[in-house]
């Protein structure tokens, strides 16, 4: 197969065949293409789109471009959790840790910051010391002692993944629904999940603005993982305004911290409730949906949530005393406050444009393998709805230096709305979409 072929194939809207799909995924693990041409082509992919043929069949190479993981010595069913990326999406620093407390296995495998959204594996780098880089070997032992492990890829692991998802990050091609469920999917089931809860963001801080687009992506997925006898579920969650308050890798552990120790935001504790109870519902540590949601919100606030995440950061190396004391994340030398220049409601707030102000701060990349900043970004003071009056602060600007701090303050005062008008607040979630369950 020519590569340019293959590339001016996708550019003409045609679709490609199984061998063709299958070759380009080898070629790619052993690195026998170019960057410049596997951009190409993913831009012709975010153009053109592909057949839902064609997403199954890339999905399946993705997986098998390197191992499998079988975890069922350690567990009957296993359950993962994948969001599809958002801006203060720290769900995973919560939900992990409660759903593990819960007795159900979790192994994740996570990635870094794509475009204006976060990535986990970022997160949890600053919290000092912590080691995201664990081999199937060390995942398997991290989840036999403790309940829970999670990872970056590896070259072990959906390898071809790995490589296409660094290219996307600064492409700009990150967008796709093929490229992003073809993603999701292949990391999930090469990581052993018999079971997965997808947490679909919707808004302007998400790769799918409106309920229609979020909605395709969840049911595409969902058929996806019923055709590889896969139980799944998905979360449609609103991304409009950035979830909880926090935005920046070491401010986002220190929210997900406060949320454990039962003083997280109204919004981001449900969220964490929802997507923790379904969870255990797919698990099958619990019957109905009642008693899932009672099961994880006694994990909550009995602490048990805040033990199992302080054990999973000593079991990974960090420092877990985090936990206790969020002085040991890293913090910024400036930090500046916006306050508002008029009476009013919080009528919106630029979920994206927030990312893209973080992002530029250091908190987010520009390219593939560029160091993020861990202690930079934005904490907001309130959400949509919520009455300011004049010269009260908005946001916390986190930043290294006073004219950065100054530069996101203008963009970050046009990134709120305020109004005369009071606005109601977002639904936390929009819906959950449930396959038919598979016998097992």
């Amino acid at each position: 197969m020519r590569m340019v072929d293959f590339i001016a194939a996708k550019r003409d809207g045609q679709e490609h065949t199984a061998a063709e799909l299958h070759e380009l995924i080898t070629r790619l693990t052993a690195d026998d293409l170019h960057d410049y041409q596997l951009s190409a082509w993913l831009m012709a992919v975010l153009w053109r789109g592909m057949t839902e043929r064609e997403t199954i069949t890339l999905t399946e190479a993705m997986i098998h471009s390197g191992e499998v993981l079988d975890l069922h010595d350690l567990a009957d069913w296993i359950v993962d959790k994948h969001s599809t990326g958002g801006v203060g999406d720290k769900t995973t620093l919560v939900v992990a840790p409660l759903v593990a407390a819960a007795g159900l296995p979790v192994v994740k495998m996570s990635g870094r910051g794509l475009g204006y959204t976060g990535g986990t594996l970022d997160k949890l780098e600053a919290i000092p010391g912590f080691n995201v880089n664990l081999d199937i070997d060390a995942l398997r032992t991290t989840v036999q002692a403790h309940g829970i492990a999670l990872a970056g890829q590896t070259a072990q692991l959906a390898p071809a993944d790995g490589k296409l998802y660094a290219l996307r990050d600064v492409t700009a091609t990150v967008p796709s629904l093929p490229l992003i469920a073809s993603s999701i999917m292949s990391k999930k089931i090469a990581s052993g999940a018999d079971a997965i809860a997808l947490d679909v963001k919707v808004g302007r801080g998400a790769f799918m603005e409106t309920l229609p687009e979020a909605r395709a992506l969840a049911e595409l997925m969902m058929r996806i993982g019923q055709g590889l006898g896969k139980q799944v579920s998905a979360l449609l969650a609103d991304m409009s305004q950035p979830l909880g308050l926090a935005v920046g890798n070491a401010l986002e552990v220190a929210e997900a911290v406060r949320t454990l120790a039962g003083c997280g935001p109204a919004d981001l504790v449900e969220h964490c409730l929802v997507l923790s109870a379904e969870m255990l519902l797919l698990g099958k540590v619990a019957g109905t949906p009642t008693e899932a949601r009672q099961r994880v919100e006694q994990l909550l606030s009995s602490g048990a949530g805040l033990d199992k995440f302080r054990e999973w950061v000593a079991a990974q190396q960090g420092d877990p005393r985090v936990a206790d004391d969020l002085t040991l994340l890293p913090s910024a030398p400036v930090i500046s406050e916006l306050v508002s220049s008029q009476d009013g409601y919080i009528q919106g707030i630029d979920a994206r444009e927030v990312g893209l102000i973080a992002g530029a701060l250091g908190a987010g990349r520009e390219r593939k393998g560029e160091a993020v900043d861990p202690a930079v970004g934005i904490v907001l003071h309130h959400k949509a709805g919520e009455a300011v009056s004049r010269n009260q602060p908005l946001a916390a600007i986190h930043a290294r230096k006073t004219e950065q701090a100054d530069a996101a303050a203008r963009r970050l005062d046009d990134a709120i709305r305020i109004g005369d008008e009071r606005v109601a607040p977002p639904p936390t979630v929009y819906e959950v979409l449930c396959a038919p369950a598979l016998t097992s």
